[in-house]
């Protein structure tokens, strides 16, 4: 009889090792690393099967292939991320942290496809049919072909979507749902893969869309095994400052769509509210233009974003100067005060720099770079720049300004918007863009206008 040996496996990617480690040498996740027994058994050859006629492999030039038919939700920002809206038979994996608004966002979608006809089921695994009822009522998604329970047994669960057969099914959360054919806890590595495997094959044998909310852990990253964001079709991202009341949904994976838009959204008493023009949710609203502000383009997807950067600037009264940033790449940062200190002379090793975005908003590309430089000198100069005057381009280490994707787009938004003067790669370094910008504060004709 073989003997039964110890085996460690990672329950995010596979990697095995024949010792416990807490960190995966593979995927360099912490705490992922399990005990499992193996049985040692014998090797068996698999003999190849008969394949059938109907499933013969074929030439691709042979093959008629189907257009991908978007349902619309009715939502239209969420159509914009779905790439038109949800597709029979995917399955999207929506997550987000806890109190973001998933499930407002969700009850939100069921209410508007049960509105136009079609049956919905919502299954709540966290909360109960009267807590679901109460949020309903509140959000006016109180309609006759939405159906409500509160399960967290799969086998329950696949016998409401017998008795109902809805067009579309809604899972809140898949790490709450449990299956009894398998071992170990609800929201384990096991029963999340079990629960998602089964509910992806009856989403693909039906036709049926199925929505999953996951949950997400502290990094922000979607918790339990990675094959779950490759088994479904489309993974989206709910993100947002609870403290602020907008909120953005991201397709990090769309195998129907783009993958580089962006839906807003904002949390209001009755509900969720869609954002169709954010424009100007994310400039400040003085009418007086003030020392270390200044308004850049971001572009998110296909749209294309005025963000206002503020930056403070005062002197250090530590040995080790303060950087404190919101809304921005705290290394970006960084870089662009050395940048400014050596390539535009501008003396803040000594000074304490906190840079923030208005609105929530959080800037990652390196278009934003011209922006929080010229919000910076303008900080530290304290002399406001001209409240027309918008700024975008990438800064590298030798102080010049490079071109950004879209700066055409970009260019139009801004005008759309009342900017009348422009600083782009055009204006060649980092140092011609500060002294030509308070150049036009001082005297209007410093500028060519666009």
């Amino acid at each position: 009889m073989p003997r039964a040996t110890t085996n460690f496996r990672c329950t995010e990617c596979g990697w095995s090792s024949i010792k416990w480690v807490g960190r995966c040498g593979e995927c360099q996740q912490w705490g992922t690393v399990v005990d499992q027994a193996d049985a040692a058994a014998p090797v068996v050859r698999l003999r190849p099967a008969v394949v059938p006629a109907e499933r013969a492999a074929r030439p691709v030039t042979e093959l008629v292939g189907d257009d991908v038919s978007h349902w619309p939700t009715g939502i239209s920002e969420v159509d914009r991320v779905l790439g038109g809206g949800i597709v029979p038979g995917g399955v999207i994996l929506l997550s987000g942290e806890p109190g973001v608004g998933k499930s407002t966002l969700l009850l939100e979608v069921a209410s508007r496809a049960a509105q136009s006809g079609q049956r919905v089921l919502y299954v709540s695994a966290e909360e109960s049919v009267n807590q679901v009822r109460m949020r309903a009522s509140r959000t006016g998604a109180l309609q006759e072909s939405l159906f409500i329970a509160s399960e967290v047994g799969l086998a329950v669960i696949l016998g409401q979507i017998d008795d109902i057969e809805p067009a579309l099914l809604i899972v809140d959360s898949v790490q709450t749902v449990s299956s009894s054919l398998t071992e170990g806890l609800a929201g384990g590595p096991s029963q999340v893969r079990e629960v998602a495997s089964t509910l992806i094959r009856v989403a693909k044998d039906r036709n049926l869309p199925v929505v999953l909310v996951g949950h997400v852990t502290k990094d922000g990253s979607i918790a339990g095994p990675r094959l779950l964001e490759h088994l479904v079709d489309v993974v989206c991202h709910f993100e947002g400052d609870r403290q602020t009341a907008l909120r953005f949904v991201r397709a990090l994976k769309n195998r129907f769509g783009p993958t580089d838009e962006v839906g807003c959204f904002e949390m209001t008493g009755d509900g969720i509210a869609e954002v169709a023009d954010p424009s100007r949710l994310f400039l400040s609203r003085t009418r007086q233009a003030v020392s270390g502000t200044c308004v850049t383009v971001s572009v998110e997807g296909r749209r294309a974003l005025p963000v206002e950067v503020q930056a403070l600037v005062v002197k250090s009264t530590t040995p080790q100067p303060r950087r404190v940033v919101n809304g921005v790449d705290s290394s970006r940062v960084a870089m662009l005060l050395a940048v400014l200190e050596r390539r535009a002379g501008l003396a803040l090793s000594s000074t304490d720099v906190y840079v923030s975005t208005v609105g929530g908003i959080r800037l990652t590309e390196p278009g934003a770079d011209l922006a929080i430089a010229l919000a910076v000198a303008s900080a530290y100069r304290d002399k406001a720049l001209p409240q027309h005057l918008a700024a975008f381009g990438e800064v590298s280490l030798a102080g010049e300004i490079r071109g950004v994707a879209s700066a055409k787009q970009r260019a139009n938004e801004a005008r759309r918007l009342g900017f009348r003067t422009l600083l782009d790669d055009s204006t060649g370094t980092v140092r011609a863009a500060v002294d030509r910008a308070f150049i036009k504060a001082s005297d209007d004709r410093g500028i060519p206008e666009f």
